[in-house]
């Protein structure tokens, strides 16, 4: 009963339509992806998951936005990411192709 119950309240969460609750389940969704591209990133194994050190490095690449060379900083890191972005495809295509 008690399963049941649960089920139709989780339902009824996903589908309430109100503003506030939409936004904030894009907020939920726009942290979660946040948090995997950290994990992704590979600090949270190199960090140790201490999340002061975590919090200090994206402190440092904030202040490192708010100076001069803003625009080759972002540049440098967008080609860095998509790199990422790549690399990580290649090897998700890898590995399916390594199951069959």
């Amino acid at each position: 009963m008690t399963v049941t119950r649960n089920r139709l309240l989780a339902r009824r969460a996903r589908s309430d339509t109100r503003d506030w609750q939409v936004k904030r389940r894009e907020r939920t969704r726009q942290l979660i992806e946040l948090g995997g591209l950290v994990a992704k990133s590979g600090l949270v194994e190199l960090t140790d998951d201490d999340r002061a050190v975590l919090l200090g490095v994206l402190v440092e690449a904030a202040a490192r936005l708010r100076g001069e060379d803003r625009g080759s900083q972002l540049l440098l890191w967008r080609r860095r990411g998509k790199r990422a972005f790549g690399d990580a495809a290649a090897d998700q295509a890898e590995a399916r192709t390594s199951d069959r």
